[in-house]
């Protein structure tokens, strides 16, 4: 009896374990794109069932997707270009 409690116990610390180890981690974007903007304020706009998120130096997990966001460009004739990661909406 003892034996069969510690084989339940262990399967269900083995199954916790891959539930949190997979809760953490962030999910990879459905897609990205390069954005190149003139001078000025340029709208980046997910127009239907997609979020978007400012992913330049990297995907930040705790970053909040977004249907519009705004990139701003000044200073220069053009800026170099961002990088916008967007995950399709279900």
């Amino acid at each position: 009896m003892a034996r069969k409690a510690l084989i339940v116990t262990a399967a269900f610390a083995l199954v916790a374990f891959g539930w949190v180890a997979g809760r953490s981690q962030a999910p990879a974007p459905d897609f990205e794109l390069v954005v190149n903007s003139p001078e000025g304020e340029t709208v980046i706009q997910c127009v239907g069932g997609c979020k978007l998120v400012w992913a330049e130096r990297g995907i930040n997990p705790n970053a909040q997707p977004l249907s519009e966001f705004k990139y701003r460009c000044g200073g220069r004739e053009r800026c170099s270009s961002g990088k916008v990661a967007g995950w399709i909406g279900h």
